[in-house]
């Protein structure tokens, strides 16, 4: 799950999808592609949306994403169309290309969706985004299960 900064969005999907598969069978990780945060967590509204829902994402840290993801993710998911580019620029073969999706139209066949960045806005905004990806998420669990 890949956002910029590793604070709003992609902390709410990895913690989304954690909650739907099993830990023992599957890793869920996110990152951002700017190293704005790196080390700080996630952004305190994000954490109180989805403790809204029963999920605790306090633990986690911001990380910029790097090259190794490719190799150690199936799968990378990008919030949106800036992300997915910067993603794919660092991506050294077709392979890892083809792994990086955008979230909504890789889960919900939304095409060039973005989830909207919240960071700026009120805490409705936190709301949206995670109604967005608990939708997308539940779609990824399903396929992958």
């Amino acid at each position: 799950m890949v956002c910029l900064g590793n604070i709003c969005r992609s902390p709410l999907a990895e913690g989304i999808l954690q909650s739907k598969l099993d830990p023992e069978k599957y890793e869920v990780d996110s990152a951002g592609t700017g190293a704005y945060h790196v080390g700080n967590p996630p952004d305190p509204r994000s954490i109180a949306i989805a403790n809204q829902f029963d999920i605790d994402i306090r633990s986690q840290r911001a990380r910029q994403f790097h090259v190794l993801d490719f190799e150690k993710f199936d799968y990378i998911y990008a919030m949106d169309l800036q992300n997915y580019r910067n993603i794919v620029a660092l991506a050294p073969d077709t392979e890892s290309k083809n792994k990086v999706q955008l979230i909504l139209e890789a889960a919900l066949g939304q095409q060039s969706t973005s989830v909207p960045d919240p960071y700026y806005g009120g805490d409705d905004g936190f709301l949206q985004v995670y109604t967005l990806l608990d939708k997308a998420c539940t779609a990824i669990a399903k396929k992958l299960v």
